[in-house]
């Protein structure tokens, strides 16, 4: 039997103002309503090549979490990254920008969560870091923080210094 995730409300009741709370509101599109685990980021803008090397990894339950800075231009993630990241053990992936493939991605057994979505694909370039602090909505995404995401919204309980 496979454990429930803890549900966003009973972590912040648990934890308190220690907990991070995202002020932005994401669309849910993956097919785990639910998830959390380890941060692991990315930062590029435009181009997802990082973010593909990234979903080929081992996943082991944790969580991607993509700063586009909010671009809603291109998508980051279609279908079939998603895929490749759901068979690699990881938990979920948080967008902050754009998806496509949206219909897709519902049918597979991975949190997604993202601002909105768009066709046009991404940037192939290269550009970006890896596993560096990023913050938006308010909370601020260090690698290896613990990330809860489900119907209502995404907390973050920051990992030690």
């Amino acid at each position: 039997m496979t454990e429930r995730p803890v549900s966003t409300a009973e972590f912040y009741d648990e934890y308190g103002d220690r907990l991070l709370v995202c002020d932005l509101q994401f669309a849910q599109y993956g097919g785990r309503r639910a998830f959390q685990g380890s941060i692991v980021t990315v930062l590029s803008y435009e181009d997802n090549v990082l973010l593909k090397q990234v979903v080929a990894e081992p996943g082991d339950g944790r969580v991607i979490v993509v700063d586009t800075q909010g671009s809603l231009r291109v998508a980051m993630l279609g279908d079939n990254m998603a895929r490749k990241a759901a068979e690699n053990g990881w938990a979920g992936i948080v967008v902050n920008g754009a998806v496509r493939d949206a219909v897709a991605l519902r049918g597979l057994p991975i949190g997604v969560k993202a601002l909105g979505t768009n066709p046009r694909r991404s940037l192939k370039q290269g550009t970006g870091d890896l596993n560096v602090p990023v913050a938006f909505g308010g909370v601020a995404f260090h690698p290896g923080a613990t990330l809860v995401s489900d119907g209502d919204g995404i907390v973050v309980l920051p990992g030690q210094p």
